[in-house]
């Protein structure tokens, strides 16, 4: 059972996402109607995954990310935002978010959104995706020290882990990089948990933000 946390300040967002998926059996649905609530809930509940809105009163979005990575770095967020929010993006990622979602994506996409994160995979919306990977680009270019990593784990990578990291970075998923590539998912896979442990980074997000700023440095 997946335990879930819709965070939003408006009632009927809430409650659509909740009719939606309560009717999935392998979830358990609560919901949140501010940051406030939000860190409250994750207290006492300690949700797997949170579909957070990145605009609400109290605490934003930003904020309760950072406050719940920091003290519960196991639980998933996935941020829910429309195409104006892009101010928001890469300080969420950053504080450790799972990935980004349009609010108006289907059904069926964000149950899939919401697997994919629970076991360990970042998640942005295709529509954003090159919005996100600009900004990281943007923010490169600024020299803006978002993630570092220590020289010596540097020279640890391979050649083949290069080509793979050099593909995140443009947004692809396990299954573009593999036809790419010519390999199986399950090797990207290998290949990716080599390169988070090699280099000491949380997950593919913080991994996609470092390779664009090493690449521009």
């Amino acid at each position: 059972m997946i335990k879930i946390l819709i965070a939003d300040d408006q009632e009927l967002i809430r409650d659509s996402l909740r009719i939606v998926l309560s009717g999935n059996p392998d979830f358990s649905v609560n919901t949140a109607a501010n940051g406030i609530e939000v860190v409250r809930a994750v207290r006492r509940d300690k949700p797997d995954v949170i579909l957070m809105d990145i605009r609400m009163p109290e605490m934003d979005g930003v904020q309760c990310t950072q406050i719940i990575k920091e003290n519960y770095p196991e639980i998933k967020i996935i941020i829910l935002t429309t195409f104006d929010d892009d101010e928001y993006i890469f300080s969420a990622l950053k504080h450790g978010a799972s990935g980004y979602l349009l609010k108006g994506i289907s059904a069926d996409r964000l149950i899939e959104a919401i697997h994919k994160v629970y076991h360990g995979n970042a998640m942005i919306n295709e529509d954003i995706a090159g919005k996100v990977v600009k900004m990281f680009s943007q923010m490169a270019r600024e020299n803006a020290a978002v993630i570092t990593v220590d020289e010596d784990y540097i020279e640890e990578i391979t050649e083949s882990e290069w080509k793979v990291i050099g593909l995140v970075s443009k947004g692809l998923s396990n299954k573009e990089i593999a036809a790419e590539l010519f390999l199986t998912e399950g090797s990207v896979r290998n290949y990716l948990s080599s390169v988070l442990k090699k280099l000491d980074l949380r997950d593919r997000t913080q991994l996609a933000i470092w390779a664009v700023q090493w690449r521009k440095s």
